[in-house]
């Protein structure tokens, strides 16, 4: 942690007030439903300057073994929160976090809500589109298709509204 802390510090930054944003909006996400570990990995990831940490940088700022850097990096990647890159020279992985991927997996579910889409229809066959489950189904299906419609006019407006205030699209 020693490291750590002095990076913080050398930045000109309070450690504590980075280490409370870490586990502030950790909490934030594992309430929204992500486990805690890859929270917490996520959380320290986009509070670093660079955007990316090591294993034993994560393990020391976060106080947690390497097994846990690792399971919550493999959580991480599988959802493509973070990506995996060699340190030039070296053997040492770091892991990054991007600006523009980590919202864009959030909201880019577009396979997964295929999926439900295609199952509520399914459903709504089987069941029968007139009764009440059947209107259930259906109901459920509209909000699914219209969400998906709505994120990506959202996206596609962020990236607009990014270009414009930060300069890059």
């Amino acid at each position: 942690m020693a490291d750590s802390k002095a990076g913080a510090e050398a930045m000109g930054r309070d450690p504590e007030a980075v280490s409370r944003f870490v586990e502030s909006f950790a909490a934030q996400l594992v309430e929204a439903g992500m486990p805690r570990m890859p929270s917490r990995v996520f959380a320290a990831l986009l509070a670093s300057d660079t955007g990316a940490l090591t294993s034993v940088e994560l393990g020391e700022q976060l106080r947690i073994s390497p097994a846990a850097v690792s399971g919550a990096v493999r959580y991480l990647a599988q959802v493509h929160l973070v990506s995996r890159e060699r340190e030039p020279g070296s053997r040492r992985e770091r892991y990054r976090v991007h600006s523009e991927q980590w919202y864009e997996a959030l909201t880019n579910r577009e396979a997964i809500i295929k999926r439900w889409e295609e199952a509520l229809r399914e459903g709504v066959a089987g069941l029968g589109a007139d009764t009440p489950a059947g209107l259930r189904l259906a109901e459920t299906l509209a909000f699914f298709e219209f969400i998906e419609k709505e994120v990506e006019a959202i996206m596609g407006r962020w990236r607009v509204h990014r270009e414009e205030t930060f300069g890059r699209g």
